[in-house]
């Protein structure tokens, strides 16, 4: 069997295709994507445009119901989800797609079985609510709104796994089509609902159940036909239940990753309310939230470049590969971030226009824009940075910088220039900016002194190891060479190049 010595290797453009060529590549899975996770985001969002014109209460019950939902539940499914972008794309990089398709059944069947306390978490909102001093008509509404989105959160966590399953592969346009489809089909039933019906609130969150469902049986009709998913697409068996382990082993760091930086947003929102004239300064942040989330499905896209293609790579045992991918990532995230942020600073005595005719609220919308620049800049790297990590399989350090960055800085620094310094809004949105740099800062370092060889082989042990080679019939051709890398930690077996014979 040959093998190589992985020793770091110039990168030269006959074995990685160019600069040009592996731009390219992360443009392929990059843009596609962005498409993909607007449109999944206005799938939920778009009934608070329509509930606005139905009366106040409406907006504000399903605004909080979903705020609140979006912390007890998606994250938590969402976060786990992205355990697969480490499990499935170091498998399908090793060439092992049979393995892909057990560990996505494994995912599933854990999922939904997460699901059921977090629905529990829903029915218990209006109390939650209520315990917080919330006015009693606005939390019992809420509560209704949360239970209704209960069979919501199920084909949510179906929906995160075929998008991994699907994403690890690079067949992103299916996800697109399917997005588009849903969002086109959900707009106009969830009209009929809210002002046709005149189901309200209730025909907001049964719109979005359906055209949740709608998207997962799109994406699974592709799945089961289509010739492209053939390979990663084994008949269901008892094995599956073996790669459920392994698979909560990375989806619980990969949760709290996603978990601990949701959860501080919604402290600093909630801290707003608490400040000298809340409506303004909630208003303000909200806006700021607003335009920051819209902006972010743009890096969040390009690191999911950069988690497949990396993944794909350490599982091929090619570490200088999964390094030119970081650059090339880096290199245009980079230069979008930067002209996004120039773009907002210099639109920021008009950029309060679009949310409201408040001369106060545009003035101190104004006054954000530069923190609110910076901050697009911080959250853009850390969201490339963040995508590099669960290529690598990183979680579980990601997770300690998460917390260090928004509990031991984040919020105290927030608390600090809010409420010592005066600075109401701006200390807050100065909280945010301090955990968003050292996050950053963290995962920057992180990357830089990550040995890519030795998580290269780490990966390959994990795929090929002999409690999880389930369903692969190469798997004993490679117990000789898992058996070399361990004698000898610098020997890794060469993976054939990452196309499908």
């Amino acid at each position: 069997m040959e093998v190589e010595r992985l020793v770091p290797k110039p990168i030269s453009d006959e074995s990685h295709g160019g600069t040009w060529a592996e731009l390219s590549r992360v443009n392929w899975i990059a843009l596609p994507m962005i498409v993909v996770t607007v449109s999944q985001f206005l799938l939920r969002v778009s009934p608070m445009f329509m509930l606005g014109h139905v009366d106040q209460l409406s907006l504000s019950s399903a605004s909080i119901a979903t705020s609140l939902c979006n912390v007890t539940g998606f994250s938590v499914v969402f976060g786990m989800a992205s355990a697969l972008e480490t499990l499935c794309g170091q498998a399908y990089g090793a060439k092992q797609y049979k393995r892909v398709g057990s560990l996505t059944y494994g995912a599933i069947l854990c999922l939904f079985l997460v699901c059921i306390p977090l629905s529990l978490l829903f029915i218990l909102t209006e109390k939650l609510l209520s315990s917080t001093g919330q006015d009693p008509s606005i939390s019992s509404a809420a509560g209704k709104f949360a239970i209704q989105l209960i069979p919501t959160l199920f084909p949510y966590a179906f929906l995160q796994c075929l998008v991994r399953y699907l994403q690890i592969q690079s067949l992103i346009f299916p996800m697109v089509w399917s997005s588009l489809a849903s969002l086109c089909f959900q707009l106009p039933l969830c009209w009929a609902f809210i002002f046709k019906f005149n189901l309200g609130n209730n025909g907001a969150a049964i719109s979005i159940g359906i055209s949740s469902w709608f998207n997962v049986v799109l994406l699974l009709v592709y799945v089961m036909y289509s010739p492209a998913c053939q390979e990663t697409r084994p008949p269901f068996s008892m094995d599956v239940l073996h790669t459920m382990r392994e698979f909560l082993h990375l989806a619980i760091p990969s949760a709290a990753m996603v978990c601990l930086e949701w959860w501080s947003f919604e402290v600093i929102l909630l801290l707003s309310g608490v400040l000298p004239n809340p409506q303004l300064e909630t208003s303000v942040l909200s806006i700021c939230f607003t335009i920051s989330y819209l902006h972010y499905h743009v890096p969040y896209s390009f690191g999911a470049a950069a988690s497949t293609l990396i993944s794909n790579e350490m599982g091929a045992g090619k570490a200088d590969a999964a390094r030119a991918t970081l650059h090339a990532v880096l290199g245009v995230a980079i230069i979008e971030f930067l002209v996004a942020s120039l773009a907002i600073v210099c639109s920021s005595s008009v950029l309060g226009y679009a949310f409201s005719r408040d001369k106060q609220l545009i003035h101190y919308v104004k006054e954000m824009a530069p923190l609110l620049g910076i901050s697009i800049i911080m959250d853009g790297l850390q969201a490339v940075l963040s995508g590099v990590v669960r290529g690598i399989g990183l979680q579980h350090i990601g997770a300690y910088v998460n917390l260090g960055a928004y509990y031991l800085v984040c919020i105290p620094v927030a608390l600090f220039f809010a409420f010592l310094l005066h600075l109401k809004g701006q200390g807050l949105w100065s909280g945010l900016v301090a955990g968003a740099t050292v996050q950053s800062i963290s995962l920057s370092l992180l990357t830089a002194f990550t040995n890519w060889e030795n998580q290269a082989i780490k990966a390959r042990q994990r795929i090929f190891s002999e409690e999880f080679a389930v369903g692969n019939e190469s798997a004993c051709k490679h117990e000789k060479s898992l058996h070399t890398l361990k004698m000898n930690p610098l020997v890794l077996v060469e993976s054939p190049p990452l196309t499908r014979e």
